[in-house]
């Protein structure tokens, strides 16, 4: 008898066991039908359970729910895991954790759970990246990359994957995660030189411009002929008001790149800044005679002329003597004449620029008094500039 009554209790848990299990794979068929509330109720009990609280199934179980939550596009099935793709990732640990015996493993390796796995946090962090919330993209792309390099990853690596957290970081404030992120890119050799030119941005967004500096002057060496990099380099030192060293480097980029108008009008830009007036106006005419329906440059070359002029009217100021003061003061108006078909082509090619009216406006002013003919040029460019300002 008392044998008998151990039998039944036996049989009883043995039973009752088997009824916890067998929610979990009733889950896994809700999943695939579609029914995510069901298949979350029966997860959450045999999650209470002790028979199931500990199996590795649950947790696998778990994991493809939280997956086909991100996936769904039913809002209430959103609400059943906050941080599905996350959340999924940490489940399937914790089932190969539990697993003493490996079967888990092989489950996840045979099924390509973890490179399904590795897509969607790309899709997601791609999405939240587009949306700017880049510190949630930053936790997406991290995972990935968790995933990726899983023994459990049955696929060659997307090294994009570390550009793309190296982004997210670099913008959500986390300048040494963006480092360290851009440099197992640069160790990987993606996308060439791109990886050192965040590092750089990394060390600059730390306030450590000499790093940021010393990074971007190795890589003439590294890629050697690379135009671009001396681009970066020119723009590195104009952004940080270094015209001088910015010219250094426009000189090797103007001889790798002869015919590349930008290159000269930027040099003339350069040049202008630091009062090197005859050097930019020679500079921008290269950059016109390659180019000559840029309006930057036609501009450009109107403003060197008129601020030179503007530099002999104050040095003027300084002469004593009459009569060269006023030939001083006619060399000067002759260069602000200078100024005038540049500025009239340039207004020419942007019609509704203000700037460049203004400008025609002051030249049209200055010049009417030896030529009377301008003095309707003048109301007209006065006019249109009431007209654009009151609109």
């Amino acid at each position: 008898m008392k044998k008998y009554f151990l039998l039944i209790v036996a049989i009883s848990i043995s039973l009752t066991a088997f009824s916890q299990k067998g929610k979990v794979t009733s889950a896994l068929s809700l999943i695939d039908q579609g029914q995510l509330d069901k298949a979350k109720t029966a997860i959450d009990e045999a999650l209470q359970n002790e028979k199931t609280a500990n199996w590795y199934n649950t947790f696998y179980a778990k994991g493809k729910l939280c997956q086909a939550v991100y996936k769904s596009t039913n809002p209430q099935f959103k609400e059943l895991c906050p941080k599905p793709l996350q959340e999924a990732y940490a489940a399937y640990e914790k089932a190969l954790s539990v697993d003493e015996k490996g079967a888990m493993k092989k489950k996840i390796i045979t099924g390509m759970v973890y490179n399904t796995l590795a897509v969607d946090l790309y899709s997601q962090g791609s999405t939240l990246y587009e949306a700017k919330d880049y510190t949630a993209a930053l936790e997406a792309f991290e995972t990935q990359i968790k995933v990726s390099e899983s023994e459990l990853y049955a696929s060659a690596i997307d090294t994009g994957m570390y550009f793309n957290a190296g982004l997210s970081a670099l913008n959500s404030g986390k300048p040494d995660d963006a480092i360290k992120y851009f440099e197992k890119c640069a160790q990987l050799g993606y996308l060439g030189p791109s990886p050192y030119y965040q590092i750089s941005s990394g060390y600059l967004a730390k306030g450590d411009t000499l790093k940021a500096e010393t990074t971007l002057l190795e890589l003439p060496k590294k890629f050697e002929g690379d135009k671009e990099v001396l681009l970066k380099i020119i723009d590195f030192y104009i952004n940080s008001g270094r015209n001088a060293e910015a010219l250094k480097y426009m000189d090797q980029a103007k001889a790798n790149d002869p015919q590349n108008p930008v290159l000269y009008h930027v040099s003339g830009i350069l040049n202008l800044n630091m009062n090197n007036f005859d050097v930019a106006i020679s500079e921008i005419q290269k950059s016109i005679d390659l180019k000559s329906d840029y309006w930057d440059t036609q501009y450009a070359m109107g403003v060197a002329y008129i601020n030179k002029a503007a530099d002999m009217f104050t040095k003027a100021n300084e002469i004593v003597d009459m009569n060269v003061y006023s030939k001083t003061i006619d060399e000067a108006n002759a260069i602000y004449a200078k100024a005038l078909p540049f500025m009239e082509k340039a207004h020419e090619l942007k019609p509704d620029d203000v700037d460049t009216l203004e400008r025609l406006k002051e030249l049209y002013y200055r010049l009417k008094q030896k030529d009377a003919s301008l003095n309707a040029k003048y109301d007209e460019v006065r006019k249109k500039i009431d007209a654009l300002q009151n609109k």
